[in-house]
């Protein structure tokens, strides 16, 4: 396990946040024992309160950070009400973590419909039985609307649900933390700076 912070390579005057984000993760891949692409995803309902819960991250480019479900779910739905979220990765192994949080647009169907054709069948299937977050009457109920669409969709392949798709965060604020000794942390926040590029402030921990 890496104890060096974020170091002066990490923060040179080319410095990049996706970059940065790249090589941590690639480090999590080795040092997680599951899931390393788990983050916490925050949004805030109709009446301002918060909710937050575990997705996993299915890409990210220079564009953001890329995450799919049922655009009917509760996080579907304040979403595309509030057109904001938040994100945060922790990687305990490695003791960092990565704050995101900015503007949401949904990905194009040509990307949706990538994404869910690399899915395992059972996965799609669910995507059509699942109606995410609305009250189910008992396990019964969804073990039955998963053979429905079993038998519906025996043959062929299976389409992407309209209600399902992706969902990127567009980073107005990417921040790095590093656990150091004695809580004197390291924590560095890059911002776009409006000419493409990106400012660092190094925070105090």
């Amino acid at each position: 396990m890496s104890d060096t912070g974020l170091t002066s390579r990490d923060f040179t005057e080319d410095a990049e946040p996706f970059r940065l984000f790249a090589e941590w993760l690639a480090e999590a891949e080795k040092a997680e024992p599951n899931d390393p692409n788990a983050v916490a995803l925050a949004t805030v309902d109709a009446d301002g309160l918060p909710n937050v819960r575990m997705v996993l991250l299915k890409g990210f480019d220079a564009r953001g950070f890329v995450f799919y479900t049922n655009l009917e779910s509760a996080k579907g739905r304040e979403i595309l009400a509030a057109r904001k979220a938040a994100m945060c990765f922790h990687w305990k192994s490695l003791r960092r973590q990565v704050r995101v949080r900015g503007p949401v647009e949904i990905v194009d169907d040509a990307e949706a419909d990538a994404y869910y054709a690399s899915r395992p069948r059972g996965s799609r299937i669910g995507a059509w039985a699942s109606k995410q977050s609305r009250p189910l009457e008992s396990r019964f109920a969804l073990e039955k609307a998963v053979a429905e669409y079993t038998a519906r969709f025996a043959v062929g392949e299976i389409p992407r649900p309209a209600h399902w798709s992706g969902l990127r965060i567009v980073p107005s604020a990417i921040e790095f933390w590093h656990d150091r000794p004695f809580r004197l942390h390291d924590r560095v926040l890059f911002e776009p700076d409006g000419k493409g590029g990106w400012t660092r402030t190094r925070l105090y921990p």
